[in-house]
């Protein structure tokens, strides 16, 4: 809801239809129920998956770790990254790829990411879109 608020104010949202767009999603988020089979649960953490709405949320709270904490992390540690899964490129010189790793587990008690290193020069996310793929690694 503060990430909603802050992008809300940084694009000049009138107070009235801030307000109505943080009750209509605090709505939403308070009915976060599923179905699996014949049976309805309800979500007691997070956002129910395969609602339409999670996505738009996760999308909104992602783009925002970007932006702001994951960015700095990255600069940090002398790392390049780009986000729709992460690729970060680094100098193994210079940067301890597991140290990044846990700096990004720490930003969030709730996400967890995980490691995927290149191998035979190849990183699985590239190795079935193009004939030769970058050296780099994705978290």
């Amino acid at each position: 809801m503060t990430i909603l608020n802050e992008l809300c104010n940084a694009n000049d949202v009138d107070s009235k239809t801030t307000q109505e767009i943080l009750r209509i999603t605090q709505t939403l988020v308070n009915q976060n129920y599923f179905q699996f089979q014949d049976t309805i649960y309800i979500q007691n953490e997070g956002l129910a998956m395969g609602a339409p709405t999670s996505s738009i949320l996760s999308e909104v709270y992602l783009e925002h770790m970007e932006n702001t904490t994951i960015h700095e992390l990255l600069k940090k540690n002398r790392t390049e990254g780009y986000l729709d899964d992460i690729l970060v490129v680094y100098n193994d010189d210079n940067t301890n790829i597991y140290n990044v790793l846990e700096d990004f587990n720490n930003l969030a008690p709730k996400l967890k990411f995980t490691l995927e290193e290149e191998q035979k020069n190849q990183i699985n996310f590239f190795r079935h879109h193009y004939k030769e793929e970058p050296k780099g690694l994705i978290v």
